[in-house]
């Protein structure tokens, strides 16, 4: 038989191991930080000049997994663990870059101008927020440098960001003396009894996530005046050192503005807002209200459409993943319709080269996002025939077996225009050949203005994927996991095909509703709450469950059967529209 094994009881040594992807094992004392293990890593401590130069890591570290949980560089290991490093070029780690660098603006704002307010509005696709000022007097570009050298004198200081944790009642004590009425009624709707708080020099906040651990992190940034404020200028994650160039952004900034201005007419200024209406009773006001103005916008899309039909014929409906895109179509099929409009649903999916000659993305697998998936000449021959009134073969393309096949002839009538969705619809090389007077473009997102409060914006890329959560299990039997681990792919497809091209659009729809996280909660934890520990998605799904503990719930029944959100939680009017007509 073997010897047997010896257990006995020791006192823990003095020292701690961790261990890293790669099979490297550091050691040091226990109790230290976990950033203090990885900052060897980074080639040295940011406020020595040498971070990240001579890193092996692509980008800067600011946080790290422990165990299976996104932890702070300021986490303490107690116990024999592994680690993986969180650096700026992954979702995890921007987060935590952007989230700390907005704290730093408050606080640089709260430190000059005290008797005003910024308020961290929606993003912009270059890298940055437009942040909205309320002073006395706007600030003048001078007032904007002034801020932007205060923001980068405390990066210089290395100042370490304090977190402690508050007793509910205290956090909202605080901010009532502050007369920050946004997080008062933000914190009212808190289940937990406590709140994680930050503090920088006199500064104090919460915020929804972690933070790196001093401003000596911060270190790229810039400020830009915009409007009627500014944009907070920061990296991509592909290029995470560096500002790409700010581009112009006015139509995309419009947009934006006219949904704060529908929030503020439905008194809805903040989820705590939002939270009071549905404690109230108030939200069915609220609801009828939101579908309200989607359908004036809607209509005033079909009248910009009508209004130019003697010379576009061809409309294009372009925006990213679960914006809606589908029943705004058919929203807007229904008001062209009412116009005396007919129109014909062009489908570009057709158009698909046969598999083979499929592009080949930088992982060696089929890249069905770019322009030159489709076949791009029979595409604008086509469409020239349709347009001058000729009769076309049509090509039907087989997803299972990814060949071209022969589709149905069709031609228009005199009074059709065609409607034709899909990602490029705003890319000038989609028709090169077809004169963009003939073309009508527009641009369709869930570009969500409500935040939780002034300094803690909701993403917009957050309220897609609860979206696509919800509709993938409901329609296409995917778990959350499946749908998390493919929503990396989706996105990168946004930024490349979608998103640089948004302000070509003639006209913008926002398809965001201001009480669509509450009626999303109910739906989507039960699926969230099924990603297993261990796995990579369960990080993701972790933090929107914390997100999505912000909003009490509301009822699904009292979505319309026709609203964009029918889309993604089922039961729409729209599903089965066949009004379109396909021509002759």
């Amino acid at each position: 038989m073997p010897a047997s094994k010896k257990f006995e009881k020791v006192e823990p040594r003095p020292s701690v191991e961790i261990y890293l992807p790669d099979g490297e094992i550091l050691s040091g004392p226990r109790g230290s930080m976990v950033g203090e293990f990885l900052a060897s890593l980074n080639g040295g401590p940011p406020s020595a000049g040498n971070y990240p130069n001579g890193s092996p890591l692509p980008a800067p570290i600011v946080g790290a997994v422990v165990n299976g949980q996104l932890r702070e560089l300021t986490y303490p290991i107690e116990i024999e663990s592994k680690v993986r490093p969180v650096t700026m070029n992954e979702p995890d780690g921007m987060r935590i870059y952007r989230r700390s660098l907005t704290f730093l603006l408050e606080t640089a704002f709260e430190e000059l101008y005290p008797e005003g307010t910024v308020a961290i509005d929606h993003s912009v696709s270059s890298g940055g927020y437009y942040c909205q000022v309320s002073i006395p007097n706007p600030l003048t570009p001078r007032e904007i440098e002034r801020l932007e050298a205060r923001m980068h004198a405390l990066v210089e200081d290395d100042i370490a960001f304090k977190r402690y944790v508050l007793p509910l009642q205290e956090a909202i004590d605080y901010f009532k003396s502050k007369g920050q009425d946004d997080k008062v009624k933000l914190l009212a709707f808190r289940s937990k009894d406590y709140v994680t708080m930050y503090q920088l020099n006199e500064c104090r906040d919460y915020h929804h996530g972690y933070m790196v651990p001093s401003t000596g992190y911060l270190q790229w940034f810039a400020l830009a005046p915009t409007s009627h404020g500014f944009t907070l200028r920061f990296p991509r994650r592909h290029r995470p050192t560096e500002l790409l160039p700010l581009p112009d952004y006015s139509r995309l900034l419009a947009t934006f503005l006219r949904y704060g201005d529908w929030l503020n007419r439905l008194g809805i200024s903040s989820a705590g807002a939002l939270n009071d209406a549905i404690y109230t009773g108030r939200i069915r006001e609220v609801i009828l209200v939101s579908e309200a103005l989607h359908e004036q916008r809607v209509a005033d899309i079909a009248d910009e459409v009508a209004d130019n039909m003697d010379r576009a014929r061809l409309i294009f409906i372009a925006g990213p993943s679960s914006s809606g895109k589908t029943t705004f179509a058919k929203r807007l099929s229904v008001q062209l319709l009412a116009h005396g409009i007919a129109p014909f649903s062009f489908e570009m999916d057709n158009y698909f080269v046969e598999r083979e000659s499929t592009p080949i993305d930088e992982n060696g697998e089929y890249d069905f996002e770019s322009l030159h998936a489709l076949d791009l000449t029979q595409l604008a021959h086509d469409l020239k025939h349709l347009i001058a009134g000729e009769s076309i073969q049509m090509p039907s393309f087989n997803f299972v077996t990814g060949m071209r096949e022969v589709g149905e002839v069709v031609q228009l009538d005199p009074d059709q225009i065609i409607i034709m969705e899909g990602i490029h619809g705003l890319n000038p090389n989609l028709l090169p050949d077809i004169s963009p007077e003939m073309t009508f473009r527009i641009y369709v997102s869930a570009l969500t203005q409500l935040n939780l409060d002034r300094h803690n914006r909701v993403s917009t890329t957050d309220t897609r994927l609860l979206r696509r959560v919800v509709r993938d299990a409901r329609e296409r039997g995917y778990n959350c996991l499946a749908t998390i681990s493919r929503w990396e792919s989706v996105r990168r497809g946004e930024k490349r095909y979608i998103f640089p091209y948004q302000e070509n659009a003639d006209s913008m729809f926002n398809s965001a509703l201001a009480y669509e996280l509450p009626v999303l909660k109910s739906l989507a934890e039960p699926l969230l709450l099924q990603v297993p520990l261990g796995t990579p998605e369960f990080i993701e799904a972790k933090r929107l469950l914390a997100f999505l503990e912000w909003f009490i719930p509301c009822d699904d029944h009292l979505v319309p059967d026709n609203s964009i959100l029918r889309e993604f939680i089922g039961d729409s009017i729209l599903h089965d529209f066949k009004l379109w007509s396909n021509g002759r």
